[in-house]
């Protein structure tokens, strides 16, 4: 059965729509320009008021050290998703599971990056456009995606209920993960959209 995240996640409300609707973990972005940003509190508050088996997912863009393990004093995280240009030995350094997002550029070696970054849990695959780590709201080409991965992969870039069904029977991924797909404004979640994005998912 496919796994689904619904990433940016900025308050309780949200949080809850989402795991009620059936999602498997919720993300939350500790990435300051993200419109999706949330402080430490706020992931708290967030993190306090999950169901059980609900994943809580940190969202990290090249931060420092201290700013990751700022936030894990604070923030008790299940997983950690690295979006930037973080190497294999970082990201492992947290004593926390953690997947490794790549964005697609067209002539990006897949099983290199599978190989280097074997001590994650799974690998996002992204949209690729210059200058933005994720969140770009645009799909790539699923036919890029191996189904006999080395690790799991999870799908994310662009998806939304009305594609979610192609995209999965296309990829093949172990998990979806969507954000502004399924949003009334950014960082504000929509429920009707969510609820109908996970059908969807589970459906196909």
């Amino acid at each position: 059965m496919i796994r689904i995240k619904i990433c940016g996640i900025t308050n309780c409300n949200d949080a809850k729509i989402a795991y009620e609707a059936g999602a498997d973990a919720i993300g939350l972005v500790f990435y300051p320009p993200s419109p999706r940003f949330v402080t430490a509190q706020q992931a708290h508050e967030v993190v306090d008021s999950l169901a059980p088996f609900v994943t809580s997912v940190g969202l990290f863009v090249d931060a420092s050290k201290a700013e990751v393990e700022n936030i894990l004093a604070q923030v008790a995280l299940d997983l950690l998703q690295f979006h930037g240009n973080e190497s294999a030995e970082f990201c492992a350094s947290f004593q926390r599971p953690y997947i490794k997002a790549i964005r697609m550029k067209e002539d990006l070696d897949l099983l290199a990056v599978q190989n280097e970054f074997s001590s994650a849990r799974g690998i996002l695959l992204d949209t690729y456009k210059k200058g933005i780590p994720g969140g770009t709201g645009e799909t790539f080409n699923w036919h890029r995606v191996p189904h006999d991965p080395q690790l799991p992969i999870i799908l994310a870039g662009g998806l939304d209920a009305d594609n979610i069904m192609e995209a999965i029977h296309q990829a093949k991924p172990y998990a979806v993960d969507v954000s502004g797909g399924v949003e009334a404004t950014k960082g504000i979640k929509d429920p009707g959209k969510v609820k109908q994005f996970v059908a969807n998912a589970l459906q196909a």
